[in-house]
């Protein structure tokens, strides 16, 4: 009988340490989500350009669909590239963060370029996802969640090594592998969810207006058909500053790391002087604030820097590549 309580003493141990590692792992994977925050946003905002134009019952397939693609671009290809480099080139994970943290740059100064120039060329030579569908449906549905699939690739990248560099670099393999997997899981669940309601909120609405017993029913669906329109922009708005800002903390932080600290530690020390000088209940949000916007200011000017960069080399180049490729 004592060795069994002995044996159950154990097991109840084992069980503990379980327990905790599944808290650690979970409490890591929040922290690692948390500073994606920006790609995530963005990632929101750009995706219901791609359902645009279609019918509101291939909405949700076609959400469903990319949904489906960015959780393979995560745990297929980008979870194991990811753990490959924390083991065997820890190294490359800075200048990879950097890389993705000028493509949010870019990314974010070529909206607000367009903003400004409205007929000018895109720096890639993409087209906007929002144009008006033509011809195959079936086909024209397979290009856009293509094309929607790739644009996330990118985003997906940036998050997950985002992520990873969030982790403690000491955590065993498994650990990271089980952090990234709930990271890579539960932001796709947040942004295609929320991708979902968004391009739902209008049909909703009108749902309301139209059949609501009640009046006030009615007039929540009429509040809501007005505002969604206001509230794409204002996401979108969102989205683009919050590129910008981490993309330009990142690359900031990146050059950090790699010896050049004096931009990020002018900025800090412009922050906490800033926080200085508001009691001290807002201090905390005033130097971040500060922070966030010098970071966004020169993420925006970096952006604007790559736009010709991109233009004039990089997208001739892959033009040059497909051309070969198709011979």
């Amino acid at each position: 009988m004592s060795g069994l309580l002995a044996l159950l003493d154990d097991v109840a141990g084992i069980a503990k340490i379980a327990a905790a590692s599944v808290d650690d792992v979970a409490g890591q994977a929040a922290q690692a989500g948390a500073k994606a925050a920006g790609a995530l946003i963005d990632d929101a905002a750009v995706t219901p350009k791609y359902v645009h134009g279609f019918a509101a019952a291939r909405e949700l397939p076609i959400v469903g669909k990319i949904a489906l693609g960015s959780i393979r671009n995560k745990l297929v290809v980008l979870l194991p590239l990811a753990l490959l480099l924390s083991a065997f080139w820890p190294g490359a994970i800075t200048p990879l963060l950097m890389l993705g943290g000028s493509y949010l740059c870019f990314e974010g100064a070529e909206k607000v370029f367009h903003l400004l120039f409205p007929h000018a060329p895109h720096a890639d030579g993409h087209q906007d996802p929002g144009g008006n569908p033509a011809g195959d449906p079936l086909r024209l549905e397979e290009e856009k969640v293509s094309g929607a699939v790739k644009t996330d690739f990118i985003l997906s990248a940036e998050i997950m090594t985002i992520a990873l560099a969030a982790l403690p670099t000491d955590n065993p393999v498994w650990m990271q592998a089980m952090a990234l997997v709930l990271v890579a899981l539960g932001i796709t669940a947040l942004v295609y969810g929320g991708v979902a309601l968004i391009v739902k909120a209008d049909d909703v609405g009108l749902f309301l207006a139209r059949t609501g017993r009640l009046s006030l029913t009615r007039a929540l669906g009429r509040v809501i058909v007005a505002v969604m329109p206001g509230f794409m922009k204002v996401l979108m708005i969102v989205g683009t500053a919050a590129m910008l800002w981490v993309g330009g903390s990142i690359v900031l932080h990146g050059l950090a790391e790699l010896g050049f600290a004096a931009p990020y530690d002018a900025i800090h020390h412009l922050a906490e002087a800033g926080a200085h000088l508001v009691p001290e209940v807002l201090a905390g949000a005033v130097g971040w604030s500060i922070g966030a916007a010098i970071d966004g200011v020169l993420g925006l000017i970096y952006g604007f820097a790559l736009i010709p960069l991109a233009m004039y080399v990089i997208d001739p180049i892959i033009a040059l590549a497909a051309k070969f490729k198709s011979k």
